[in-house]
């Protein structure tokens, strides 16, 4: 089985997650393939994927919301999961984003692909790497700054895609 482990994300938080995602999967005996959505020219070879991007004011980044909108058709058809990564500091969340779990414009394309899963990780934040605007921007906000991405929680959300194929193999 081949999948896709595709992503959108600015200053690389979001690819190392897809990249663990990838890893624990190619674990798994599954042909995988990682890349930005910026670099996927075809869907037709893959069997399942994982689409997911970086959060910027509340919503995905625009090359994965349109790397959606523009294969909706195509991922309907094959199981899909789909993540997405920014909130930071301590707990969960889907409590520090209030409930929110995914992008309320993407809500007809969500009904349309019916993914298997939708999961929210947390991401990182690294003043170094922002623009003078961003880092206001995160000072207005009083986003908590530093790494708080949970590698045991990307790494168990692989394993339980793995399960699910394994599952729906096992049921064909």
């Amino acid at each position: 089985m081949k999948l896709l482990v595709t992503y959108a994300s600015k200053y690389g938080s979001t690819a190392e997650i897809a990249e663990v995602i990838g890893e624990e999967l190619n674990k798994r005996h599954y042909e995988v393939e990682v890349k930005s959505v910026d670099d996927v020219n075809s869907l037709l070879e893959y069997d399942a994927f994982v689409v997911g991007s970086a959060l910027y004011a509340g919503g995905w980044m625009k090359s994965a919301a349109s790397f959606l909108r523009s294969n909706q058709e195509l991922l309907a058809g094959h199981p899909v999961w789909l993540f997405s990564s920014g909130p930071t500091g301590q707990g969960d969340p889907n409590e520090i984003m209030d409930g929110w779990t995914f992008p309320e414009d993407l809500k007809s394309v969500l009904d349309k692909i019916q993914p298997k899963d939708v999961i929210l990780f947390h991401g990182k934040i690294d003043p170094e790497r922002l623009s003078a605007t961003e880092r206001m921007i995160i000072k207005s906000v009083k986003a908590t700054v530093g790494d708080f991405r949970d590698w045991l929680v990307v790494r168990g959300w692989a394993r339980r895609i793995d399960l699910d194929l394994k599952a729906a193999a096992g049921a064909s």
